[in-house]
């Protein structure tokens, strides 16, 4: 399902506000078939600028135009909907397909594994389209992988925005781990009364 902006969006919630781009820790994106390595961090920007492609976009090898995009956040989300901006000339990609939670997907994986959803993607041109997902299923992503399996005839497929709304948690993923390890305290980290002069000993 997607959302048709045909509307005032500032009066629709449709702004940055719900934008997870400050979410997704860019150092780590990353892509499978990409022409140019490391090109694919430049489709990542924030909603106001989704059609501003000077910094670059993302193409596929030439006669090869399947794509895999790799995204970690910073912090788990729970993802509503995701936005395509593809090339000209059958360029864009026909369909997307997402994993959730799944670390080093490549394409044997990709083909073999049943994705969580799955869409039929139009020409977006203009980011004027959102798709909108099964929004039970996306609660708690720590990391999402796109698969782009194929484009409408081109040589190529491009990707000249990626955008991803949501809402974020409140505790950042390393502050997650401390918690988690501070749950299970290494005896030496702590001293015992015995150790300050109390009367008990280290407890087992």
């Amino acid at each position: 399902m997607a959302c048709l902006h045909d509307h005032n969006c500032e009066e629709h919630d449709c702004s940055s506000d719900w934008s997870l781009y400050k979410h997704i820790d860019l150092s780590k994106v990353s892509a499978l078939n990409e022409a140019v390595s490391g090109s694919v961090k430049s489709v990542f920007r924030a909603w106001e600028q989704r059609l501003n492609s000077s910094e670059g976009y993302l193409e596929s090898n030439e006669g090869d135009p399947e794509l895999i995009v790799f995204i970690p956040f910073t912090s788990d989300v729970k993802l509503k909907s995701i936005s395509i901006v593809g090339g000209v000339d059958g360029t864009s990609p026909a369909k997307m397909r997402a994993f959730i939670n799944r670390d080093g997907i490549d394409f044997s994986d990709a083909q073999n594994m049943q994705p969580v959803q799955e869409w039929d993607l139009v020409e977006n041109l203009q980011g004027v389209l959102e798709y909108q997902t099964r929004y039970s299923r996306f609660q708690s992503v720590g990391n999402i992988t796109l698969h782009f399996p194929d484009n409408f005839g081109g040589d190529t497929t491009q990707i000249h925005y990626i955008g991803l709304k949501g809402e974020a948690t409140q505790l950042k993923r390393d502050v997650v781990a401390t918690i988690v390890y501070e749950l299970m305290p290494n005896p030496s980290d702590h001293k015992t009364r015995a150790e300050t002069g109390g009367g008990l000993s280290q407890v087992e």
